[in-house]
């Protein structure tokens, strides 16, 4: 028996059914994704940073007064981001980060979220809450959290 046209077919004007429920499963989490992040980068727009540049001073905020090491912040980002260097020069030309150079290894550079940067984030963080509770918003507490959950079962096992 043939399953019914999903949502997901008509969204993305697919005329054949797809090949699995699993290839169906993958699409819709990258269609998600992307809607969220179109969304995001909306909301974050008119206060001049991307969202990549968010997730920077979320993790700067993280790491406190000692810091971070900028290999770091790539390896604790939510997306790839191939440019770090160049990300990094966008925001420290703002005064949202400062970087030096470690003084026991001079190969390193640490990052720093500098008082401009947690300006602009605490401004944000009720905004960004309010985001969060919209992009969800078709999901009771307890959908949420199995959301959540089986999300994190697909990644455990990509690791």
């Amino acid at each position: 028996m043939a399953r019914k046209t999903s949502r997901l077919q008509e969204e993305l004007k697919q005329t054949k059914p797809f090949s699995s429920i699993y290839q169906e499963a993958s699409l819709s989490i990258l269609k998600t994704a992307d809607v969220f992040r179109r969304d995001t980068a909306r909301f974050l727009e008119p206060h001049e940073i991307t969202p990549q540049q968010y997730n920077v001073l979320r993790i700067l905020r993280g790491a406190g007064a000692e810091g971070i090491p900028t290999l770091a912040i790539g390896e604790r980002l939510l997306e790839e981001t191939p440019g770090m260097t160049r990300l990094l020069d966008r925001m420290e030309f703002k005064s949202l980060v400062r970087r030096v150079r470690c003084e026991k290894d001079r190969r390193q550079v640490l990052c720093y979220l500098t008082e401009e940067g947690a300006r602009l984030l605490a401004s944000l963080d009720p905004l960004v809450a309010e985001i969060d509770q919209k992009m969800a918003a078709g999901l009771t507490p307890d959908e949420a959290e199995t959301l959540v959950e089986l999300l994190e079962k697909i990644r455990e096992t990509r690791q």
